[in-house]
């Protein structure tokens, strides 16, 4: 996932530890700000928002997509 600037681990937080809303299609998502820091195509973003779009089964979850959002906030909303 390095193309996203996300990490996998990131992904499982968000959907373990951010409000779950309801998405298209029946599916879920979750979003969750990290602290970013870094350079991404010459800008310089100091946060990001994590956005996996998922759908809940019996006995795992299935992760679609996952939006990523770089911003300039230094801390979550």
């Amino acid at each position: 996932m390095a193309e996203r600037v996300v990490a996998e681990q990131e992904v499982v937080e968000t959907i373990q530890h951010a409000p779950w809303e309801p998405a298209r299609q029946g599916r879920l998502r979750a979003t969750r700000w990290y602290p970013f820091g870094q350079e991404h195509r010459g800008v310089i973003y100091k946060g990001k928002d994590v956005r996996p779009v998922f759908v809940e089964e019996p006995d795992r979850i299935v992760v679609v997509t996952v939006y990523v959002y770089l911003n300039q906030r230094e801390e979550s909303r």
